[in-house]
């Protein structure tokens, strides 16, 4: 990410699979109740970087729980809903064989998987998924394409990869890094803001 931009990350609100703990990846759940309300809620925190946020980029994940949070994000703002791009590298990682599976059953459905994945959580793969590795190259590789100050409508694993990127963290604490859906993460050159 170029010096100077700033990037105003928002991961999308709360799906009734996020509430069960259920693994999503890829899956294209849509937000419940609550996840509209938490998107509601950081549209009006992003509202004290009007008028100047209204001329950023909006991009957001082509899944429906990030278009559907967008949407509400920018009529929060008094923008048009729609008038954002969506970018496919933007999309949560691939959970694979995991995606629909409660975190609770994997012990018993996966139990060589989830022993794997301790021992080495950065570049684990379920099968058929992607790696905490794969995902932070497709996202450096969006990240570098940036040209001016930008607002994002995406995922936790996303999150988690712009920030190592952004503030030089190394990749293995990728996994262990906080994805809140009620809070905006402003990120600039080595800085970071919850808001």
């Amino acid at each position: 990410m170029r010096p100077g931009l700033t990037l105003y990350f928002v991961r999308h609100g709360e799906t009734d699979w996020n509430a069960e703990r259920r693994y999503q990846g890829q899956t294209d759940i849509h937000l419940n109740e609550r996840g509209r309300a938490q998107s509601r809620r950081n549209g009006e925190a992003l509202r004290a970087f009007l008028p100047h946020i209204a001329s950023a980029d909006f991009v957001a994940s082509p899944l429906g729980r990030t278009r559907e949070t967008m949407e509400i994000l920018r009529g929060t703002l008094g923008l048009k809903p729609v008038d954002y791009r969506l970018d496919h590298r933007l999309i949560e990682l691939s959970y694979g064989s995991w995606e629909g599976q409660l975190q609770s059953n994997l012990p018993n459905s996966d139990p060589q998987g989830l022993a794997d994945r301790f021992k080495d959580p950065f570049r684990w793969r379920p099968v058929g998924g992607e790696s905490y590795a794969d995902l932070l190259k497709r996202t450096i590789d969006w990240a570098e394409t940036l040209e001016r100050d930008t607002v994002v409508a995406s995922h936790g694993g996303v999150s988690r990869c712009l920030r190592a990127h952004v503030l030089g963290l190394d990749p293995e604490t990728i996994p262990a890094l906080e994805s809140p859906q009620d809070r905006v993460l402003v990120l600039t050159a080595g800085t970071m803001t919850w808001v």
